[in-house]
């Protein structure tokens, strides 16, 4: 039996979450959420940068269903590594209601690609913010990015903003749909008008196959004020300074956007947000009716379940 020791400071994800006064549209998904063990089942990766609290598959389901998403999309978590076991194990036991997202490294075989691909696996991620995780080769990664593109999966891509100049040719040379998770991580004290954003602005605008989650604004704020249960009238006014970012995207690429919770929010450090308030932010980024369909079904559905998707 494994025993693990959580990182101290560590954040638990908030284990009774609001009601979302937000009610969801039919068939709405969670495209952007984690599972963390349990660690006595799937150990955490030995070269991993934290150590989490367990967030296993049945606490990811119920909040799904607590929360009124039909679907999830399960990211693999930088503290398993390249062993994929507790995100497959998750998407297995979901009926076919979740999709995943691997992290595979240059060795891995076509027979595991497939037996992925047969578990729900639809991308890999590959993740340059240095303090997650230790580089790995540009030509690694494209090796990889061609080898999947033949399954018809994507690329999601992490990294923060202040790096896209020098990750630029890279990301235009992939050969698949490439998914920017969290808008790139966008310094919010510069405003939505900053160089920085709108190079990643020029980047979609210029690469159709380049599509961008609109999530994590508890991750980027520098004011909040937080989505805390607390202080429930405050979603109103949560995290106001990333709310503006987020609406520019999903109002500029209405067709290439995605929206996820990020539970159980892995390395929080100020506060754990309350995921039912969370929600409830939707309406203030996709403010019509259609645009919240397009974020929350049409999109994810058209990468995740084309086949079962009805445009």
């Amino acid at each position: 039996m494994h025993v693990f020791e959580k990182t101290p400071g560590w954040l638990d994800w908030y284990a009774n979450p609001s009601q979302p006064r937000f009610q969801l549209p039919a068939g709405a998904v969670d495209a952007h959420c984690h599972v963390f063990g349990p660690g006595d089942a799937f150990p955490f990766a030995p070269e991993r940068k934290y150590t989490p609290c367990d967030a296993g598959k049945a606490q990811l389901f119920a909040l799904r269903d607590h929360l009124g998403f039909a679907r999830n999309v399960i990211v693999q978590a930088t503290c398993h590594g390249a062993d994929n076991s507790a995100m497959v194990d998750a998407c297995q036991a979901s009926a076919g209601r979740a999709r995943g997202v691997a992290t595979v490294r240059r060795s891995v075989t076509d027979q595991e690609l497939q037996t992925l691909h047969d578990a729900g696996v639809r991308g890999v991620r590959f993740n340059f913010v240095k303090r997650l995780v230790d580089f790995t080769p540009k030509d690694e990664l494209l090796e990889i990015a061609g080898r999947i593109a033949q399954l018809g999966w994507h690329v999601v891509v992490y990294f923060e903003a202040a790096d896209l100049p020098e990750l630029w040719d890279f990301f235009t040379r992939l050969p698949t749909t490439v998914v920017v998770d969290h808008m790139g991580r966008p310094d919010v004290a510069q405003g939505v008008d900053s160089v920085e954003f709108a190079l990643f602005l020029r980047l979609m605008r210029e690469h159709a196959n380049i599509w961008c989650k609109v999530s994590c604004p508890e991750r980027l704020s520098l004011t909040g004020p937080a989505a805390l249960r607390d202080a429930p009238h405050l979603e109103q006014g949560a995290y106001r300074d990333v709310l503006p970012f987020a609406r520019h995207v999903v109002q500029a690429f209405p067709k290439r956007v995605l929206w996820g919770t990020d539970w159980p929010h892995p390395n929080l450090r100020q506060h754990m947000p309350d995921d039912g308030l969370l929600v409830d932010l939707i309406p203030h980024i996709a403010p019509t009716a259609e645009l919240q369909h397009k974020l929350l079904v049409d999109n994810p559905m058209r990468l995740y379940w084309p086949q079962e998707w009805d445009s």
